[in-house]
């Protein structure tokens, strides 16, 4: 049986806005307040999944949330007509701020994902992330359960668990603290979980009983799974989520020296699971934290490509640092798997604390299972012009975080998403449509 990888990435909404609302993300943190340009930002994420399906590889997409999300908002007291409820809390900027929040554009966040080769049941495995630990992100995991559903429907492949209970004892943050590391795609996969303990200056937001739950709900193998604590260090450099220094792919870890908390044990514990794995590590004294945070080096995403080869698709800031640069040029030179750069142009994400990899959510499914998937989320050329179409007529240049009190904007914003389902002939999908 045949298998591949399909990145599904989210599709940025009109409401993308620097609010600065996520404690613990520098990126987010610095840009508080400044413009932002939502057009350009969808329109570099269609570019990014136009340019990763020019290498030969299927691509998918998650729709954009309902924002402001005027149930959470009515839910919270404010009541009235739509216009009257943003009225009302626009006197409550941060409130309001939250709920208008575009951050389901990061899908690496938006839950877990286990192939069926490596479940006891041989189905596709999804639990939407819960994301306890950021208001503004606890509100996604009902709408992005039913996107889910929605794009993977059909109980004899496809198994969709809930979003975790208990609130930060259980904080799930998704895909962006695990990984897959197989031999190939329809091989029995090793899956890697990070999870947090709190540093000395942010809190970490992967439990690691949140971990063990999903792989549990999963059926991972245990032999086959492995728990490894993310470095406090890291954590504490702006490494919010472990994708910010490290990724898994087929055979290759690539990450930094100072991802983990016990490296050496943690290495063993990998090699253990995986004796196939190619470990490939960029030294601190090379590439420091500053640099791998800053540039979001290893939030690049990595892939395989149809003739065997991988291929890393950065951030443009990874180009601009000379370190870096100087470290990808070499990796590029030795005798691994990974021999090809592309450098994408991801600055509206990038400003918010989101790279390459955070845009996107992988899965990997047999023929009979993408057959099996909704396919009006999987792209080819005529889709992509459509989205962009879309976009530019829907999307403003220029938003700051003042422009969410306008009931104007509420009422543009939420026409946009109509649009789109309207476009992916989703139906009366959203709350607000309800």
């Amino acid at each position: 049986m045949t298998h591949h990888e399909i990145n599904f990435d989210g599709l940025i909404g009109p409401t993308h806005n620097y609010a600065g609302l996520s404690f613990g993300n520098i990126a987010s943190a610095k840009n508080k307040g400044a413009a932002s340009n939502p057009r350009a930002a969808v329109l570099q994420g269609v570019a990014k999944m136009r340019a990763v399906k020019a290498l030969g590889l299927n691509q998918g997409f998650l729709p954009p949330q309902d924002r402001p999300h005027l149930k959470t908002l009515r839910a919270l007291g404010f009541s009235g007509t739509d216009r009257q409820i943003v009225e009302k809390a626009a006197a409550h900027p941060d409130i309001l701020a939250n709920c208008y929040a575009a951050s389901s554009m990061w899908t690496a966040n938006a839950g877990t994902v286990a192939p069926s080769p490596d479940t006891a049941d041989g189905k596709v495995h999804f639990t939407p992330a819960n994301l306890a630990g950021n208001f503004h992100r606890s509100i996604e995991g009902g709408t992005t359960a039913r996107v889910l559903k929605l794009i993977f429907s059909g109980e004899k492949f496809f198994t969709h668990h809930p979003p975790l209970p208990g609130g930060v004892h259980f904080g799930d943050e998704g895909a962006a603290n695990h990984g897959r590391l197989a031999e190939s795609h329809g091989a029995k996969g090793v899956h890697l979980f990070v999870y947090g303990i709190d540093g000395d200056k942010f809190p970490a937001r992967q439990k690691k009983r949140a971990s063990e739950a999903v792989a549990r709900n999963h059926r991972l193998d245990p032999a086959k799974t492995v728990f490894v604590q993310q470095a406090r260090a890291a954590l504490d450099a702006g490494a919010f989520h472990n994708d910010v220094v490290g990724v898994a792919n087929g055979t290759v870890l690539f990450l930094h020296e100072q991802s983990f908390e016990d490296r050496d044990g943690a290495v063993a514990a990998i090699r253990k699971a995986a004796p196939f794995v190619e470990i490939i590590e960029a030294p601190k004294s090379a590439v420091t934290l500053e640099d791998a945070i800053s540039s979001y080096l290893f939030n690049s995403q990595l892939l395989s490509l149809p003739g065997g080869e991988m291929a890393l698709v950065l951030p443009k800031e990874s180009e601009e640092n000379a370190r870096v640069k100087s470290f990808v040029d070499e990796t590029l030179a030795k005798n691994n798997p990974i021999n090809r750069a592309i450098y994408m142009d991801v600055r509206e994400s990038m400003r918010n604390g989101g790279g390459p990899a955070c845009l996107r959510l992988r899965v990997v499914l047999s023929d009979a299972e993408i057959a099996a998937t909704n396919p009006n989320f999987l792209l080819d050329d005529r889709k992509f012009d459509a989205l962009e179409a879309w976009a530019r007529k829907h999307y403003r240049d220029r938003l700051t975080p003042d422009d969410l009190r306008d009931p104007d904007f509420m009422v543009e914003s939420l026409a946009a998403i109509d649009a789109l389902t309207k476009l992916l002939g989703m139906g009366a999908f959203y709350d607000f449509q309800r």
